[in-house]
């Protein structure tokens, strides 16, 4: 059955080790993507930065591995293609974990550092965009 998700709420990611992340919900976009402080690849391995999402606070900055990782392309809100790195994780939300594909963006200007978009939404979830942090309010409940 599927569950009602808000536009926005806050999301684990447990492998990244972070917590409590702001996540937007947008059906609007295909992919999903996390904001990314910086990344290299070294011996076809991809490090990338992760941050909780609150503005500028390096001190929770985690440096986290790849070796599994693909290059895609995106089309931007502008309508621009971008190539982005995409890494595989998993992600918390009503107290369940699923798998979920990221593309790592700088997402510095948005208000929250993760974009859920419809191939992570389908067949799991159903959006009311008068709601939101419904998975929150249920973890507290």
């Amino acid at each position: 059955m599927k569950k009602i998700i808000g536009r926005r709420d806050h999301a684990d990611f447990p492998k990244l080790a972070l917590e409590n992340v702001p996540i937007k919900i947008d059906t609007g976009a295909y992919t999903s993507s996390i904001h990314c402080d910086d990344f290299r690849i070294e011996n076809k391995v991809l490090y990338a930065t992760f941050s909780d999402g609150e503005k500028n606070s390096k001190n929770t900055a985690k440096e986290i591995s790849f070796t599994t990782f693909e290059e895609i392309k995106v089309r931007s809100s502008n309508g621009q293609l971008q190539k982005r790195y995409q890494i595989k994780t998993d992600i918390k939300l009503f107290g369940k974990i699923y798998k979920i594909s990221l593309s790592l963006a700088n997402r510095n200007k948005m208000k929250n550092p993760v974009l859920i978009g419809r191939k992570f939404l389908n067949k799991k979830f159903i959006v009311d965009t008068d709601l939101e942090d419904v998975s929150q309010k249920m973890k507290h409940s």
